[in-house]
């Protein structure tokens, strides 16, 4: 008995297990996520931290270099760089493939409590690490705008509510805030007057620090009440710095009001947005390494009409980019390519066989063996990408190829006088070892793909396994509800070629394969000239090989323009701030614009 032949005989199981095959891929095909390529983003952790007024030297021996020792001794580190510029250093750690980033995190954090003791007692903020790859682009950027609110009173939303907001959402990795940070009150020395009286910027920064001490106060204890001490020790409006003292002289007192400008601004003022002409907070979103981007950037639009809801009514939030647009129209294309192909597949094979009934055959084995390969690839964690769509695409040829084999056997016993049961039965007991032989072939080209390691490997492990399943699944197809088909839908084939449109088909396709006759002749007749040719283009193709241009994926245009802009060292103004006058220079930092055209 062959493996065929229970699947012959019980033809309603054998349709009930394909009209389940194809529910479960359907299934499995509204279920994969979407994205454009495969999951494959190293583990990477990014370590920020902050030193205003700290030159990149200075943040380079203080804060880079004690926090790179501590960091480089976490296992499975693969690379770690680091940039050092004016108050800011970041530390981007790469970690093997196999490593787990929630693990890598807890490692990164450890490291950074290790090196807690030898960093600067004056770092307004700990150093903070996120879970996201810093080449990465922000999956989507949005603008906050305000016609009625202030650029400082939009910061402050944008940092205490929207971007907390944000960062709770699954697979979010970072939010940063830019064109704007958290509010602050700066205080402008004047050299000048600060000469005049005798007082040093140490003596200045000793007041400002002074008044701002936050601590416990204690509390008074009585014979049947006890009171706790309270109060604001925090200088949050800007005249309120004005009346402190800073010392006496000639029995009066100088304040700061005295020898400094003191306005409400930003802890950072050397950053800046704009939307459309119009200054902007631009909040951009990166995605954690191994998140969705299509979950995501859908997660983020379902928050904004409540993020929306949660500002003030004078303020605006709109949706600059957003990075699935095009990850959506090129899966589209694939999409639209791979039923494309199967249509095309569907008429050369009626158009070969010049017969609907077994057309009707190979066509339903075709797209059941595509969608049944949908609903393993849900199994297999795998999403729908531009890869496994093409590895879809290409396999279309390969899946039909074991119907076909099945079905043309079947009618040659047909057209010997055996009845339909009888060259079924027959048919796939002769075929079933040819078309398992067929898929273990097929299967072996795409053995070294799923061995393959590093980037590339997983890559195209997904592309290569999406093929596999396709290939076993159209073999499974073949070999239970193919036959099953003859052996009840091809009654009387003659008659059916009979049609005057298949039989003028019929008339071009046996020209053509006297004309593949007489030139096979020719070429058998003249075997010397055939090697040479063949040689030829063998060599032809090495040279080909060679001069062809070589990358890892194709160019994409997105529709979108970056610029960056650097400018090196310059000298600051006499008039300076408090905190960061103890350099005459400073490096100021790399200013970025990003303009999004559709």
């Amino acid at each position: 008995m062959s493996v065929s032949e229970p699947f012959i005989r019980r033809p309603i199981a054998t349709s009930l297990l394909g009209i389940a095959l194809m529910i479960g891929g359907a299934l499995g095909y509204w279920a994969l996520p979407v994205s454009a390529l495969p999951q494959v983003d190293f583990p990477t952790v990014q370590v920020t931290t902050q030193l205003p007024g700290a030159s990149p030297d200075v943040v380079a021996s203080l804060i880079t270099a004690p926090l790179e020792r501590q960091l480089g001794q976490i296992p499975s580190l693969s690379l770690m760089n680091s940039t050092s510029s004016f108050g800011v250093s970041q530390i981007s750690l790469q970690f093997d493939l196999n490593r787990d980033i929630d693990g890598a995190t807890q490692d990164v954090q450890a490291a950074i409590n290790a090196a807690a003791g030898i960093l600067p007692k004056t770092l307004p903020y700990p150093p903070v690490y996120a879970k996201v790859n810093p080449a990465d682009a922000p999956v989507m950027t949005l603008a906050l705008t305000s016609d009625t609110i202030s650029l400082r009173a939009m910061s402050d939303l944008a940092d205490t509510i929207l971007g907390q907001r944000l960062s709770q959402i699954s697979g979010v990795g970072r939010v940063s805030i830019l064109g704007g940070l958290k509010p602050a009150v700066r205080v402008q020395a004047d050299l000048a007057r600060l000469a005049a009286y005798g007082i040093a910027m140490e003596d200045l920064r000793n007041a400002i620090a002074g008044a701002n001490v936050s601590g416990p106060k204690g509390s008074l204890d009585g014979a049947q009440q006890s009171y706790t001490i309270a109060a604001n020790d925090q200088i949050a409006a800007a005249d309120a710095y004005r009346p402190i003292i800073i010392a006496y002289r000639n029995g009066s007192p100088v304040t700061i009001g005295d020898v400094a400008q003191i306005v409400d601004g930003l802890e950072n003022d050397r950053t800046g947005g704009w939307y459309q002409g119009t200054p902007a907070v631009i909040i951009d979103i990166q995605r954690q390494p191994g998140a969705n981007v299509i979950d995501v950037v859908k997660q983020i639009r379902g928050e904004i009409p409540r993020m929306q809801r949660a500002v003030p009514a004078g303020v605006k939030l709109t949706v600059v980019s957003d990075r699935t647009v095009t990850i959506r129209a090129s899966v589209h294309d694939v999409q639209f390519t791979l039923i494309l192909s199967v249509v095309l597949v569907t008429l050369v094979v009626l158009l070969f066989l010049r017969s609907l009934r077994a057309t009707l055959i190979a066509g339903v084995a075709l797209p059941l063996s595509l969608i049944t390969s949908f609903g393993i690839m849900y199994f297999a964690g795998f999403s729908l990408d531009n890869l496994s769509l093409m590895a879809l695409t290409i396999g279309t040829g390969f899946v039909v190829d074991d119907a076909i084999v099945m079905i043309e056997n079947i009618v040659r016993h047909m057209e010997d006088g055996e009845t339909v049961m009888e060259a079924s039965l027959k048919g796939a007991s002769e075929i079933g070892f040819t078309v398992i032989s067929l898929t273990v072939s097929l299967i072996a080209v795409f053995i070294p793909l799923l061995f393959m390691s590093g980037l590339v490997g997983r890559m195209f492990r997904e592309f290569a396994l999406t093929l596999t399943i396709a290939v076993v699944t159209s073999a499974i197809v073949s070999l239970t509800l193919t036959p099953m088909m003859c052996s009840r839908l091809l009654k009387n084939i003659h008659e059916e070629m009979a049609v005057p449109g298949l039989a003028a088909v019929s008339r071009v396709i046996d020209r053509m394969v006297e004309f593949y006759h007489r030139t096979l002749l020719w070429v058998l007749q003249r075997q010397r000239a055939t090697l040479l040719v063949t040689f030829a283009t063998i060599a032809l193709t090495l040279i080909m090989y060679v001069l062809a241009p070589k990358g890892f994926l194709p160019l994409q245009d997105t529709s979108s323009i970056t610029a960056v802009t650097g400018a090196g060292p310059t000298f600051r103004s006499p008039r300076c701030s408090a905190a960061r006058a103890r350099s005459p220079t400073s490096s100021r930092p790399t200013p970025t614009w990003s303009a999004w055209s559709r």
